[in-house]
């Protein structure tokens, strides 16, 4: 794999370094939160959080023109015995205390939506099945609220699929008890017209541990945000994606770990593969280590394959640390061709073109599935994958 930089089938910017001092560098971990849609100007496309994004495909999301129309989505929660599900007003105090927008169409879906789905898991339950929640477009716009609750103590695997075609910007809080345990696999298979623009904000109690597995595979556009805090010391988060961008598609992932707490962990890792003409994947890493975080332990990794010419990949992973009393920080990004002499190696054995091909695919992408721990997922991803391939034969 060559490092992130140079790469010919594809544009790619490489990392940075920032150790705080008398000056802040101005990074996208920089930008000032706020619930108000008038605190944020309408974006042009030059901002940085904005300039890898193509603004003409969202629709109208960032620009306020965007309305919400009836029946854009349905939403389905299965959940075991004892989970609490409850739609609240937007005077509910648990909204919006996870996170708070950090651009404009985060912010509209906040002010936009009226309704909200909270699940709550009660402290100390141990969940044996998971949580299901089935999001389906049917056409139209939208704009959500999701909060997903564990209190102290309970452990749950929540599952959210989005499917069907909608425009929807949303925002999901996952909100952790002390010594909570949590694993949320978010799966993105929306029909190729989907918008989808989401914030994800996830506050990890003391000594909690959160585990967030996004997959991305359909729409015309995905941009997604998913930010972790603590609450407390000793918190874990890891933070695992992977997704495969199409011909025209356009998939952004944004993360950001803000370690504002001490002896707390991170840990991302994200992969993807591209095909086809004007396939273009976005992974932008942010970590803040503040000066109250001693003892922090981070680490983040982006890898892409790039399956043919015409695809682009933007891959910037950044760390700003404002204290040296750290166990250890640090960031990686890659990004390669298919690689043909593993491919001739598995003919020359006698296997065939297209096998060989989809078995490289699926060895990429195989560390992440297995952290999925959830057959039916796993095998309806793997399925997804193969299903890609071939339609590039």
């Amino acid at each position: 794999m060559a490092e992130a930089q140079n790469i010919p089938a594809g544009s790619t910017t490489a990392g940075s370094i920032a150790v705080a001092a008398e000056s802040t560098v101005a990074t996208r971990m920089s930008a000032p939160p706020s619930f108000d849609v008038a605190d944020f100007p309408v974006p042009h496309g030059r901002e940085e959080e904005w300039r890898f994004t193509p603004l003409e495909r969202l629709a109208g999301l960032h620009d306020g023109t965007a309305v919400a129309t009836g029946s854009a989505i349905k939403v389905a929660i299965d959940a075991p015995e004892g989970v609490i599900i409850e739609t609240v007003g937007r005077d509910d105090a648990r909204l919006g205390r996870a996170g708070t927008p950090v651009d404009r169409v985060a912010a509209q879906a906040y002010s936009s939506f009226e309704t909200a789905s909270v699940v709550t898991v009660p402290k100390e339950t141990v969940l044996t099945e998971p949580v299901r929640i089935a999001v389906h477009g049917e056409g139209g716009t939208a704009y959500a609220h999701q909060v997903i609750e564990l209190g102290a103590f309970a452990e749950a695997v929540v599952v959210i699929d989005h499917t069907g075609d909608a425009v929807l910007a949303s925002n999901v809080d996952y909100l952790l008890g002390d010594g909570a345990k949590l694993t949320v696999v978010s799966v993105q298979d929306w029909d190729e017209k989907a918008v989808h623009v989401s914030q994800h904000n996830a506050l990890v109690g003391r000594d909690a541990s959160f585990k967030s597995i996004v997959v991305t595979f359909g729409g015309d556009v995905v941009r997604l945000h998913p930010r972790v805090a603590y609450a407390g010391p000793g918190g874990e988060a890891e933070l695992f994606g992977l997704y495969f961008t199409d011909q025209g598609q356009h998939q952004e992932h944004r993360l950001m770990v803000d370690h504002n707490a001490p002896h707390c962990r991170s840990n991302a890792a994200y992969k993807g593969a591209l095909q086809g003409q004007d396939a273009h994947a976005v992974w932008i890493g942010d970590v803040l280590i503040e000066a109250t975080a001693e003892g922090t332990d981070t680490y983040e990794m982006n890898r892409n394959l790039v399956l043919t010419d015409g695809a682009r990949v933007d891959s910037v992973p950044n760390l700003e640390i404002e204290t040296g009393e750290i166990v250890g920080a640090g960031h990686a990004s890659a990004t390669g061709r298919f690689d043909d002499e593993q491919l001739f190696y598995l003919q020359s054995r006698g296997i065939p073109a297209d096998e060989a091909r989809r078995l490289v695919v699926r060895g990429f992408f195989a560390e992440l599935v297995q952290k999925i721990s959830l057959p039916d997922v796993e095998e309806r991803l793997l399925a997804k994958i193969d299903a890609e391939l071939e339609a590039s034969v």
